[in-house]
């Protein structure tokens, strides 16, 4: 079976995690090269990508493509781009000649509803952003209000940053986003045409209300008019949805239908809305594994794979992040998330030979190193199959159940045929998310980051030395809390700044 894949971006979370996930089937995986794919603001060349899409779509059996990258060149260029709605109707018309070439090539599809940070910062988003940007983000809050009725209150406030944005800003932000959410609104009419066969709208970094809240009304109305709703999933993600998309057809491949159990560390867990997202975790959890191809399960017993949701119990801005002190965190972090018990009860589903994910979301943007140190202090580490815990609730969750499937799959069919690729994927899921996010990041930024003359945003002066910093202080962690029987199998061969920032980190696991 041969599998196209077009990435979101050249990062790592949307070029390699799905080329990983590939390694551990059956499966063949083509990826454009990196030349191809852009380069955070620099676009994608899109001629020469279709050149290549043309070439391997006429004898492929799947297509997996994010539309951003397609039609914009990536997901910050989708926020940038300058094209005219036809030029992007058009681009996305290119899929209608892939279909026609090959009638029997499935599509599986993406393409993001536009995120509106909430900050000042012009790093991903255009340059005005970094003066204008709480107030944009803000403004597209009160409209949304406004026209639902919510705060007529704050009517005074919508018309004073009406003033204080300038016009031009506004009319190029929002007619951008108009842009978009036309194609959103045209790949759902080709959802109907059949030329797509399975489409998934992540809200990246999305909140209830805003401009994401009012373009995603408009689609889901659009959705059920069409009636195409078992087609086109619609919940907060981003970077992961590659590897959702691949499980999905895996499971698809292989007339597979897993049975997922599912269990959090706080009572409160499926309730709590996770920060940078619009809705309880429990529904994402649902719609994250019926877009992989899964289904849930009430009983673990039969289950073919258990997912143990380390979950906070306070929603939005109240929940920690890796930078925080134990001591800033919310008190509940210690008394309403039960690691004792949760450490535990993986403990026992692995002595009974269930195949445990851990989806680590308890804090944003990695790690919890409470939970961690527990299941290192435990002997779990080597016995665990999967585990993520990076960024988003949503990236996290996409992440660890795209894996979890794969594995249950392979446990249950050939235990052993892929099991290196298997442990080189579970292993740079725990340096990065747990050994950079968690740790490593936040060492160097508070002892070394100033004395290299570089910053959060921008490492590219001395990207080398810091590149080398890094891999230097992962290599510590590893004989650190990694020192396990299997730490012998374990090599740190590259360690890579992507996009030349301290925000993610690119990794190459050697496992043997």
């Amino acid at each position: 079976m041969k599998i196209v894949y077009i990435p979101l971006d050249e990062r790592p979370c949307n070029y390699m995690y799905p080329s990983q996930l590939a390694a551990m089937t059956d499966l063949h995986l083509m990826v454009p090269g990196k030349q191809l794919v852009g380069n955070k603001k620099q676009p994608a060349p899109h001629k020469n990508l279709v050149t290549w899409l043309e070439k391997e779509t006429v004898h492929a059996d799947y297509l997996i493509v994010s539309l951003d990258m397609l039609l914009y060149g990536g997901i910050v260029p989708s926020r940038l781009h300058h094209l005219q709605p036809d030029e992007v109707l058009t681009r996305l018309t290119i899929l209608k000649g892939l279909k026609k070439k090959n009638p029997g090539m499935k599509i599986y599809a993406n393409n993001l509803i536009m995120r509106s940070p909430a900050y000042n910062s012009d790093d991903e988003e255009p340059e005005y952003y970094a003066f204008y940007g709480e107030k944009l983000h803000l403004y597209g809050r009160l409209l949304d209000k406004l026209e639902r009725s919510i705060v007529t209150k704050n009517t005074d406030q919508f018309n004073q940053l009406q003033k204080e944005i300038p016009v031009e800003v506004l009319s190029d932000y929002t007619e951008r986003r108009k842009i978009n959410a036309r194609a959103n609104h045209y790949a759902l009419q080709l959802v109907k045409e059949e030329i797509i066969d399975f489409l998934i709208i992540p809200l990246d970094d999305n909140a209830e209300y805003g401009y994401s809240a009012k373009e995603q009304r408009s689609l889901v109305e659009s959705v059920l008019s069409l009636e195409i709703s078992e087609k086109v999933a619609i919940y907060p993600g981003a970077d992961e949805v590659g590897c959702t998309l691949f499980s999905r057809v895996f499971c698809t491949i292989h007339n597979y239908k897993p049975t997922i159990f599912t269990q959090y560390s706080s009572a409160k867990g499926p309730v709590i809305i996770p920060k940078l997202e619009d809705r309880p975790l429990g529904e994402s959890v649902t719609l994250q594994i019926a877009a992989a191809g899964g289904n849930i399960t009430d009983r673990f017993m039969n289950a073919d794979g258990i997912l143990m949701i380390h979950s906070p119990a306070v929603s939005q801005d109240d929940i920690a992040e890796p930078v925080h002190k134990l001591s800033e965190r919310d008190p509940s972090y210690f008394s309403e998330i039960h690691y004792q018990e949760f450490v535990t009860l993986i403990s026992s589903y692995l002595d009974q030979g269930k195949v445990v994910g851990v989806g680590d979301v308890a804090l944003c943007n990695g790690s919890d190193v409470i939970l961690m140190n527990l299941l290192r202090d435990n002997n779990l580490v080597d016995r665990l199959p999967c585990y993520a815990g990076w960024n988003t609730s949503g990236n996290t969750l996409g992440t660890i159940i795209a894996h979890l499937i794969i594995e249950a799959f392979n446990r249950n069919y050939d235990p052993s045929k892929f099991l290196k690729q298997g442990r080189e994927f579970y292993y740079t899921r725990l340096i990065e998310d747990w050994g950079y996010q968690a740790v490593v990041k936040h060492d160097i930024l508070q002892n070394d980051i100033e004395r290299f003359g570089a910053n959060y945003f921008d490492i590219s002066l001395k990207l080398h030395d810091i590149e080398e910093l890094i891999k230097e202080k992962l290599q510590d962690f590893i004989q650190e809390n990694l020192n396990t029987p299997e730490l012998e199998h374990i090599k740190l061969e590259q360690v890579y700044s992507p996009w030349k920032r301290m925000f993610e980190v690119g990794l190459k696991i050697h496992y043997h």
